[in-house]
């Protein structure tokens, strides 16, 4: 198919949406692509050939979808709004390697729909509101996933690339760096979507790691150790952890810990690296 029929053609995308009189939900956070230079960014980042098979988060009306099955050997598009399963129906229809999945990421069990040992790759220009429940579901579920190529908001994807020091630096970059290698594949401003979101957006690619960057005896308990270190950014470390009575920290057992790694006990949270997190975890009860 040539470009100019597909559905990153905004004309194209205009007519398929009058033609359904399909309306725009905000529960579901949709905003269509209509640059066909971005998607072929996305494709490149993903690495798509021709061997690989795919799991398309949200295809939407199709538009990215088209690009991937004209790319990879099989496509899985997983869309929860019934609405857009008769639109999809019709753009995808000309694409034997595409199954369309009426189903909530969430809830679908892609082990089971991959079938035993099979691997994917994931693609997705994923809702703004639920990137990160999304993002940490596929990463800590244990997908057989090889990479995941988002769209996220900018300030998202800035966050997962972040490091110690950063203001963006958080638990959520610290979740994902353990789980995975992040590469920042692009910007995309908002007149590349119907209807414009009112943030800028970035492409983002996270190969899963065969084995964590850190060594931990209970990963489980490492990052609850960082999520409280992180709920009050402006507070000390030792205060963060203290202040959190399901972890049962004293003030006086933190700052033992801290003595031991050699760091000031005034120290906060956000300027410990991954590893620093591991070996805190190891000492603290």
């Amino acid at each position: 198919m040539r470009d100019e029929e597909k559905l990153s053609n905004p004309q194209v995308t205009i007519q398929t949406i009058q033609k359904y009189g399909f309306k725009f939900q905000k529960r579901y956070g949709q905003n269509f692509l209509i640059d066909g230079h971005v998607i072929r960014k996305i494709l490149r980042a993903a690495d798509i050939t021709e061997a690989d098979t795919v799991v398309e988060i949200g295809p939407g009306i199709g538009t990215l979808t088209q690009y991937l099955a004209e790319a990879a050997g099989h496509v899985y598009a997983v869309e929860i709004d019934e609405n857009l399963l008769p639109i999809l129906a019709d753009t995808l229809g000309s694409y034997e390697n595409v199954e369309i999945i009426h189903n909530d990421i969430l809830k679908c069990d892609l082990k089971q729909l991959l079938g035993e040992g099979k691997t994917c790759k994931i693609v997705a220009n994923l809702p703004y509101y639920i990137t990160t429940p999304i993002i940490m579901g596929l990463l800590e579920g244990q997908v057989p996933a090889e990479s995941i190529t988002v769209m996220v908001q900018k300030e998202v994807a800035e966050r997962m690339a972040a490091g110690p020091g950063s203001k963006i630096y958080g638990a959520l970059s610290l979740a994902v760096q353990y789980y995975s290698d992040t590469y920042l594949a692009a910007n995309v401003p908002p007149n590349c979507f119907m209807p414009r979101p009112a943030v800028g957006s970035a492409v983002i690619r996270l190969t899963r790691r065969e084995e964590p960057p850190v060594s931990v005896r209970d990963d489980a308990w490492m990052f609850r150790l960082i999520r409280a270190s992180f709920n009050e950014r402006r507070k000390t470390l030792v205060n963060g952890l203290r202040n959190e009575p399901a972890l049962g920290i004293t003030k006086e057992r933190a700052e033992e810990a801290l003595q031991q790694m050699g760091l000031p006990l005034t120290v906060r949270g956000e300027t410990l690296s991954l590893q620093q997190f591991a070996e805190l975890s190891d000492l603290l009860p």
